[in-house]
This record gives structure tokens, sequence and C-alpha cells, in this order.
């Protein structure tokens, strides 16, 4: 791991400006360290959110729930509300990682996780979303755990989240804050960019701007809701959610 300068933001407001600035903001860093371990990524400096105040709680609203950046992904699934209203999601949260995992990810790190396949995590191989231009040899090699939709020739890279796959199906929103105060909601699908030709460009946040919250619809009345994971440890193959009326 190289060196680092390290930061602790007091606020939402001086942490967007040091994202704005460059700096590289990290809470649960589940994700993020793994990384910076691998020397896949090397930040300069890092500004830790984990303790600013305000983004720790899952508020009911008018039209849902509000659920903060900083909720942990264990907090969330055992969350009764979540349990009664949005079982998928528990149920999805439940299916990825371990539980130590869990207890440190957060809702918005879960999002952000950088999309990823061996060659990515290996600074020894090509891979255009390290080092734009250099190649995609996960194309013509082993593709095991690669995507097989929202690919292009440059990337083939997947998304780890199984929270993410049952956020988009209830229509959940992302809150997010720019450097300089303002504010917007923007549907989680419209949160990720395609690899196109530069799959180095993972999401559609502006310098700056930093997830605060998730919004969640009203879950529909008489809804039945179920999520279905296969990986290589389990027997059943498939992986996806279903909600039906």
């Amino acid at each position: 791991m190289r060196p680092f300068g390290y930061t602790r933001p007091a606020g939402l407001a001086e942490a967007g400006t040091a994202a704005a600035e460059g700096a590289t903001l990290i809470a649960g860093g589940t994700n993020l360290l793994d990384l910076m371990k691998l020397q896949v990524a090397a930040p300069e400096r890092l500004a830790d959110i984990g303790h600013v105040p305000g983004l720790d709680g899952i508020e009911e609203t008018e039209t849902g729930l509000r659920i903060g950046a900083l909720v942990t992904n264990s907090a969330l699934a055992a969350d009764p509300r979540i349990r009664k209203g949005w079982p998928v999601l528990s149920r999805a949260i439940l299916a990825g990682a371990s539980g130590q995992i869990r207890n440190r990810a957060t809702t918005a790190g879960n999002l952000l996780q950088r999309t990823r396949c061996p060659y990515f995590q290996d600074p020894a191989s090509a891979c255009n979303k390290r080092v734009p231009g250099s190649g995609c040899p996960a194309r013509g090699g082993v593709s095991r755990m690669t995507a097989i939709l929202g690919t292009s020739e440059n990337c083939i890279a997947a998304h780890p989240s199984d929270m993410a796959v049952a956020m988009v199906l209830l229509g959940a929103e992302a809150e997010i804050r720019a450097a300089a105060g303002t504010s917007r909601r923007l549907a989680l699908p419209d949160l990720w960019r395609v690899p196109g030709d530069q799959p180095d460009e993972e999401t559609t946040l502006q310098p700056g701007e930093i997830i605060t919250a998730v919004h969640l619809p009203a879950p529909r009345g008489g809804a039945v809701q179920a999520y279905r994971k296969g990986a290589r440890r389990n027997r059943d193959a498939g992986t996806g959610c279903l909600a039906r009326p």
C-alpha cells in the first residue's frame, strides 16, 4: 500500500469540498481498502466520512423510506420495517458477502463498489478500467464472474452488489448532494454508466457530489417479493429478484 494523506471531514460541506479537490471518500472501506492493498487503487488523499453526522439513520417519509448513506448493510437488512415492507432488499443483502463485511459496509459504499473482474484486480494484467486503452484480456481469457449485459468491447466487468439489484427492482432513488450544497434525486439505474469506450468512468456523479441517502418508495399492497441467488458455493443456478403483484 502506498503512502496517502488522511483527513476526517466534520460535516457534509467539508466532505464535499474535499471530494471536489480530488480526495477519495471512504466510509466502511470494505472495497477501497482491498483495492489499495492490491495496488489497484492508489489515492493520494482519503477523506473519511464515516463519522459525518446525519447519514446513519433510517426514516419514514410521506412516500416511503429514507436510508442514510452510512447505514450499514447489517443494520439495513435487520431493520423490521425493511423486513416487513421490502423483504427482497433484506434477503438480497444477506445473500452478499460475509457478516463481518456487512457490519462495516455502508449503503452508499455498496452502491459505489467498483465493477471488477480478475484482470482488473491484477495490476500485472492489462485493463481498460485501470489504464484506458491498454486492452481487455477478459474478453479472450478467463471470463468467470464477468458481466453478460451492459458490456462493451472495452470491458466486461460486473458489478458485485446484490443490494443494488434489489434496490433497482424496488424503484429506489439516490439523494445526491453537490459541493455547493444543492441536492438532486436520481433513479438508481441512472447512477451507473455502461462501459462504452470509457470503462474507467463508472458513475454519473460529478466532482464533489456525495450520495447522502437512498429513497425507497412505499411497497405495493399485496406484493410478493423473493430473492434467489446462485453462486458456485450454492447448489442452485441463477441470480435475481422476483416481485409479483
